[in-house]
């Protein structure tokens, strides 16, 4: 069986990330959608926040699962007996920064790849950045995330759409 995980912060979770693991899903036996919960930074949606969010999301796709972790990747899919990373590519700028970190990853673990996957291209644009950056303004974000995300960020914004 063949494992990979997906690991992000997912904050929000866009159609861009939910293309990324629909994707995946299609290529791997299990897939393991994996919020990081990182302590540096100060996320709009807790951890478990995200982790429901994903895992509505991902509700009807049979060989996806959603958790959390923290701590280094490699050592994370290690004991999840994954032998992939899954990420998105959206621009050349991201893959300089993910090569860096697919190449250390390898380093940390050779039994451990990072697979890149690009963005379709109706999604290359977008970020979880973006939509906050654009709800925070009360634009609209209906493009971006499905309709349930959208009002759970316009509530954490205190805006309304």
């Amino acid at each position: 069986m063949k494992a990979a995980i997906y690991p992000g912060s997912f904050d929000p979770v866009t159609y861009g990330h939910i293309d990324i693991i629909k994707r995946a899903a299609d290529i791997f036996d299990s897939l393991t959608v994996s919020v990081l919960n990182n302590k540096v930074k100060t996320p709009l949606f807790s951890v478990d926040e995200r982790v429901n969010i994903l895992k509505e999301v991902t509700k009807d796709i049979t060989n996806v699962s959603v958790e959390s972790y923290e701590g280094l990747l490699v050592e994370y899919c290690k004991q999840n007996n994954a032998g992939v990373i899954i990420r998105g590519l959206r621009a050349i700028t991201d893959f300089e920064y993910e090569l860096q970190l697919a190449q250390t990853n390898r380093k940390l673990g050779d039994e451990v790849d990072t697979i890149f996957l690009t963005t379709s291209l109706e999604y290359a644009y977008l970020s979880s950045s973006t939509v906050k950056e654009v709800a925070s303004f009360g634009g609209d974000i209906s493009k971006f995330v499905p309709p349930f995300i959208a009002d759970m960020v316009y509530e954490k914004f205190g805006a309304g759409k």
